[in-house]
């Protein structure tokens, strides 16, 4: 928790905000309906993105365990159980949305 901060986020505590991103991963593994792309496509985020940040945040293990972790699954399980093909207007979608991120 940063005290010094000017975001609010920052003071934030630790264990509210770790309790919060695990609701929010269990949550995006019950709701496989949402697809990545289409998180993508309104949010500029995914499941993926998720797993990178962890690994951004100091989790040690490589960008497969850390998908297999924020999925609950192996990724290459979770593409083929639960992943849909991408329509052209969700890739054009989440391109544009990902352009905001910058």
């Amino acid at each position: 928790m940063d005290t010094n901060s000017a975001d609010e986020l920052d003071r934030l505590d630790d264990a509210v905000a770790a309790e919060a991103f695990r609701r929010l991963v269990r949550h995006l593994r019950h709701r496989h309906d949402a697809q990545n792309i289409d998180l993508m496509g309104l949010s500029g985020f995914c499941r993926n993105c998720l797993a990178d940040w962890i690994r951004d945040a100091g989790y040690e293990g490589d960008k497969v365990e850390a998908r297999e972790l924020i999925h609950g699954m192996p990724a290459d399980e979770w593409k083929a159980t639960r992943q849909t093909p991408a329509t052209q207007e969700q890739l054009d979608r989440m391109q544009a949305s990902v352009a905001k991120n910058a």
